[in-house]
């Protein structure tokens, strides 16, 4: 009995965090992490302030739990993409994401505010953030070698660095996005280097359209 009664406060708790995420994911896409008060986010999640920071005691915790999900969920979407028939898959699925986040510009904040975090190696955002590039940098390069394996792209190129490289370009036009208040095309620039990296890893050496929009596939 005492079991069933820790399972089920443990199943209420977990239920009260997501909701606590939910609620700060709605705020910091609308209003921008800054912009957002722990309050706040205490009022829309029906709770008071000590019943809030029993979850997460500061604003910085609850940062790292929504970058965390937004990680977790672009991941996710990553893996339904269209199956790749011509070597481009891996920049279309790239422009398709950063079209994603580019939606809510509030989002791309918040990934810069972790970014910071992550430098120090004692936050819990470091240890997420270096997964997270880990994970990224494997699944772009097996989307590149899966091109080469069917006869797209070439074969002598180092995958896992040109991986690195089209992420760093993202994330720094992502800080250059926060620090102009959005005034460069965050979304054009993205598209327009790997526009001009596509003829280089085609066997075909063509120039190729990243503008259009992919979907999901259904799986």
């Amino acid at each position: 009995m005492r079991e069933d009664r820790e399972r089920g406060s443990y199943s209420v708790g977990r239920a009260r965090r997501e909701l606590i995420i939910d609620v700060a994911i709605a705020n910091f896409a609308e209003l921008g992490y800054t912009q957002t008060s722990m309050a706040k986010i205490a009022q829309d999640a029906g709770l008071t302030g000590p019943g809030l920071t029993h979850h997460f005691p500061t604003k910085k915790h609850l940062l790292v739990a929504v970058a965390e999900r937004r990680f977790h969920m672009l991941l996710q979407l990553a893996q339904q993409a269209p199956e790749d028939t011509d070597g481009t898959g891996p920049l279309r699925q790239m422009i398709w994401l950063a079209g994603l986040l580019h939606a809510q510009p509030g989002m791309i904040e918040l990934f810069v505010q972790v970014t910071a975090e992550a430098a120090d190696p004692t936050s819990a955002a470091h240890d997420l953030y270096l997964a997270r590039y880990q994970r990224v940098v494997d699944e772009l390069t097996a989307g590149f070698r899966k091109g080469v394996e069917a006869g797209h792209l070439r074969a002598d190129l180092d995958y896992d660095g040109l991986a690195r490289e089209c992420i760093a370009v993202a994330d720094g036009l992502q800080l250059q996005w926060v620090l102009t208040g959005g005034r460069i095309d965050l979304l054009g620039l993205i598209r327009n280097h790997l526009e001009r990296l596509a003829p280089a890893i085609l066997i075909s050496g063509r120039t190729v359209d990243l503008s259009a929009e992919i979907s999901p596939a259904r799986r």
